[in-house]
């Protein structure tokens, strides 16, 4: 495989990636008023009950600091809330509000109809596994030669 090739597999990834961002986020924002960056924390949030900054920012690739805006624009927009953390009094807990909780449930319907419409019908199930478990396969190289830079919040 030469440079060239790789810089090819690279301009197909990111702007595929920039792609259907920028499709999904217009559904969710067009159908439901949420942005895909406040709905991908939310889930998160949605899936482990109640949990920290850091814990979402670790799920996102993101940072602590950019994570805490995130949070600080759904909590005033009434979608989440904080209380303080019993186990930690330097980190808060975050959960959904019910309000947040059936935003998620609508948004969530959404977001899969349109990533079956944009990937599922693109690929077969076999292909699709092939996809996702090469994407794993990358992702973990890259965190492996990352160094870690881990913040608590």
């Amino acid at each position: 495989m030469t440079r060239s090739d790789l810089s090819s597999h690279f301009d197909n990834l990111v702007r595929f990636e920039t792609e259907l961002w920028t499709a999904i986020d217009q559904k969710l924002r067009t159908e439901h008023d949420l942005p895909l960056s406040r709905f991908e924390p939310m889930q998160i949030i949605g899936r482990l009950g109640s949990c920290r900054v850091f814990d979402i920012a670790e799920a996102l690739a993101i940072t602590v600091g950019g994570t805490s805006k995130l949070v600080d624009r759904i909590e005033s927009s009434g979608h989440c809330r904080r209380q303080s953390n019993p186990a930690d009094k330097r980190s808060s807990l975050i959960e959904l509000t019910p309000e947040g909780n059936a935003l998620l449930g609508r948004a969530k319907a959404t977001f899969d109809d349109e990533l079956e419409r944009r990937l599922g019908s693109a690929l077969t199930p076999e292909a699709l596994d092939r996809f996702g478990a090469a994407l794993a396969t990358l992702r973990e190289v890259n965190r492996r030669l990352t160094p870690a830079t881990k913040e608590k919040s």
